[in-house]
């Protein structure tokens, strides 16, 4: 009898992957029944999940009743949260609590939990103003202290992020970060969320209590731009800014959120202690090979 997967943020970036991908997947399709969570049920993107014979289900992420109904019967939870949504610490928090209560409460195994670095730890108070890092990091936390069984799942930089960071110009495009050109970022195409979690579906055991970095490999700021320019046939001006002059392109709002974020990269290679020989291992889980750069801006363009 197949197995119940919830999957929260079904119509979002990685939720909607997890969906497609399991739908898709040659052992997993017929090893799983998956119930998509959102908000709205109505959307045109909850209406095809339900076309391709995925329950989809509405649940308020502040309103733990609701995501206890959502999560009851569940034998495996993807759970992910959407800190740009909320704004604020305490309330992502809040909603990621929710969740793994649920899953505490449901029997969940394995309850799969799209976390990040807890980057004020790591850096010791120097970058703590990462919000949406530390937020996720405390849900995990939160869900090792009650005991719900667990694998984590963090998600690298988004590829999806550069071309909105890329500016026209005359003879092509310029970029500036505040990053050296031999900097390292570890790139992830979020259509690629679903190839991740199958691979933890696929010897969940082993990885129980474990941490899954996605991510395809690291790329230099010196690749990324040269991969743009083969993808786009035009030029890329790469310009390294101060941290304070990075900082003063940005909305105010997420200014110092969004530059301790590109310094966490440089100084703690984004995951933290550890991150290269973990990135390797969590490579081998994979059945389907992640997107490289060079094909993302192929099927998705600038």
């Amino acid at each position: 009898m197949a197995q119940l997967l919830t999957v929260f943020g079904a119509t979002g970036k990685q939720g909607e992957s997890v969906v497609e991908t399991i739908l898709a997947h040659p052992s997993l399709s017929s090893q799983y029944k998956i119930r998509a969570v959102t908000r709205d049920p109505s959307k045109p993107a909850a209406e095809a999940l339900k076309k391709k014979g995925v329950e989809v289900v509405a649940a308020d992420l502040n309103d733990k009743k609701s995501v206890h109904t959502a999560v009851a019967g569940s034998q495996v939870v993807f759970g992910v949260t959407d800190f740009w949504s909320i704004f604020t610490k305490e309330g992502e928090l809040a909603q990621g609590k929710n969740i793994a209560d649920a899953c505490k409460d449901a029997g969940v195994k394995p309850f799969i939990w799209s976390s990040l670095a807890h980057a004020t730890k790591i850096s010791e108070g120097k970058l703590a103003h990462m919000a949406h890092f530390d937020s996720k990091a405390e849900v995990e936390e939160y869900a090792r202290s009650i005991g719900v069984p667990a694998t984590f799942l963090f998600a690298g930089a988004y590829m999806s992020n550069i071309p909105g960071a890329m500016q026209k110009s005359d003879d092509g495009y310029t970029l500036g970060w505040n990053l050296s050109p031999r900097d390292r970022m570890p790139l992830f195409d979020t259509d690629d969320t679903g190839k991740f979690v199958a691979g933890i579906l696929l010897q969940p055991s082993r990885l129980l209590g474990q941490r899954v970095f996605g991510a395809t490999d690291w790329y230099t700021v010196e690749q990324i731009v040269s991969t743009i320019e083969k993808v786009s046939g035009k030029k890329v001006k790469y310009q390294e800014l101060p941290d304070e002059v990075f900082k003063s392109f940005l909305p105010a709002e997420i200014a110092e959120e969004l530059t301790q974020t590109m310094m966490f990269m440089k100084e703690y290679a984004y995951y933290g202690p550890g991150a290269e020989e973990a990135l390797v291992e969590s490579l081998k889980i994979l059945d389907h090979k992640p997107t490289t750069l060079e094909q993302f801006f192929q099927k998705n363009g600038f």
